[in-house]
């Protein structure tokens, strides 16, 4: 008897410890097109800053993009240019866990004369399968790109 709950016990505090951690390791990372949305047109873009990003995410998403080869502006909406092909907006969500991180991003591509929107992509990693905003704000930005189209 005593031999048979020396083997319990372990074993229900590795079910236990396994039950506890595995809650906190989250992550997603997803992309749409809207119908129509054809991205393989867009030479230029325009990330709207926000007015609460502390972490300069619209530079991450405006350095990347130009790396993918747009011609890309950022600044606030009201001095966002007439002439570009999409408007790039996001949303970055922080969390605390030791130090500071990013645990989701949601970037929007749109019609920059009606608002529209023709893709979107979203990235979620908790804390311990998180991942630096450069990283987060590639994942989303390779999903939009190689989503199908509708």
């Amino acid at each position: 008897m005593i031999s048979a709950i020396k083997r319990i016990v372990p074993l229900a505090l590795l079910a236990g410890a396994m039950a506890l951690t595995s809650g906190c390791a989250v992550n997603r990372a997803n992309a749409s097109l809207s119908p129509g949305a054809d991205l393989s047109k867009v030479k230029t873009a325009y990330v709207v800053k926000h007015d609460n990003d502390k972490y300069k995410v619209n530079e991450i998403i405006r350095s990347k993009l130009e790396n993918k080869g747009y011609a890309v502006t950022t600044g606030t909406q009201a001095a966002a240019p007439a002439a570009t092909d999409i408007s790039v907006t996001y949303i970055d969500k922080w969390m605390w866990d030791i130090t500071m991180y990013m645990v989701e991003l949601t970037i929007d591509f749109r019609d920059p004369k009606t608002n529209f929107p023709l893709a979107n992509g979203n990235s979620l990693h908790t804390s311990l399968t998180r991942k630096s905003p450069d990283a987060m704000v590639d994942e989303v930005l390779n999903n939009i790109l190689s989503a199908p189209r509708n």
